[in-house]
C-alpha cells in the first residue's frame, strides 16, 4: 500500500479501485484455558453465551503465517477459540492466533462485541488463505497473528508479533491519502458515512472496546487510514 513505509502495521495490498479520501476521524495466557464470562446471559431461546478457550499454538496451526526467524516464537503464541456475532444474527466459533501476552485482553474485548451484538463476517486462521494478506482481506475475513513485514516497508508489522487485528476487513478498508481503495467491492466503504453492519466510526463501541485494553485504532491516522486495524501501539 502506497505510504506505507513509513507505518509498520498497515493492512492489505494488490487490487485496484478508487474512492475520495474519508475526513480524518475525529502477562502471558496460560495454555488451554476455558474463558466462560457470566455477564453473557440470553434468554433460554436466544443466542448462547460468550465462551472462549485460549490454547497453545504448533506448528501446524500456523503453518503459512509462521517461519523460522519471525520476531516472536511459538511458545509466545497463544489461539484463541471463541463465539462471535454473525452478520446473519447468528452465533458462531472463530479463531484469532495473537501473542500470548494479549491473549486475555482480546478475549475480552470480543466478549464485549458480542455482547453489543457487533456483527464479524468470518474469523478465520490467516493459514486458511495460505497465509496471503490480501486474499484474508478479500473474503473479508477477521485476523490476527500473521508474520509479514509491513507492505512496503521492510520492518516487521505488528501483526508479525500478535499484536493486531483486522475486523471486518472490506467494511473497513484500508484507504491511501488519495482514495485508493486496493479491493474493487470495498470502494464504496470508502465513504465512511455508511451505517452498514460491520462499519467502525471513531469512537464507536468497537473503538472503546479496543480503546479499553490500551490498544489503538488505524482509522483516527488522518492519511492514510487503516479502518480495520487495531494494535497494541497504535501503528
Amino acid at each position: 500500500m502506497a505510504l506505507c513505509v513509513t507505518l509498520s502495521s498497515a493492512c492489505g495490498d494488490g487490487g485496484s479501485g478508487t474512492a475520495s479520501p474519508p475526513p480524518a476521524a475525529a502477562t502471558a495466557s496460560s495454555p488451554a484455558v476455558t474463558v466462560t464470562p457470566s455477564s453473557s446471559k440470553p434468554s433460554p431461546t436466544g443466542p448462547r453465551p460468550f465462551s472462549a478457550k485460549i490454547s497453545k499454538v504448533t506448528r501446524t496451526t500456523v503453518k503459512h503465517s509462521w517461519h523460522p526467524g519471525c520476531p516472536v516464537g511459538l511458545d509466545g503464541l497463544r489461539l484463541i477459540t471463541m463465539t462471535y456475532w454473525g452478520m446473519d444474527k447468528k452465533t458462531h466459533e472463530g479463531q484469532l492466533v495473537v501473542n500470548a501476552d494479549s491473549a486475555s485482553k482480546i478475549v475480552k474485548v470480543f466478549h464485549k462485541l458480542y455482547d453489543e451484538r457487533y456483527p464479524i463476517r468470518r474469523m478465520e486462521l490467516v493459514d486458511k488463505y495460505g497465509g496471503s494478506d490480501f486474499k484474508s482481506i478479500e473474503a473479508d475475513n477477521t485476523s490476527a497473528f500473521n508474520c509479514r513485514n509491513a507492505t512496503g516497508a521492510s520492518s516487521w508489522s505488528q501483526h508479525a508479533y500478535g499484536h493486531a487485528v483486522d475486523l471486518n476487513t472490506c467494511e473497513n478498508p484500508y484507504v491511501h491519502p488519495n482514495g485508493h481503495i486496493e479491493h474493487p467491492r470495498c470502494v464504496k466503504y470508502g465513504n465512511r458515512k455508511r451505517t452498514d453492519p460491520g462499519v467502525i466510526h471513531a469512537g464507536d463501541k468497537v473503538v472503546k472496546a479496543f480503546r479499553s485494553i490500551g490498544w489503538g485504532w488505524g482509522g483516527s491516522w488522518g492519511g492514510p487510514w487503516d479502518f480495520q486495524h487495531f494494535s497494541a501501539n497504535g501503528h
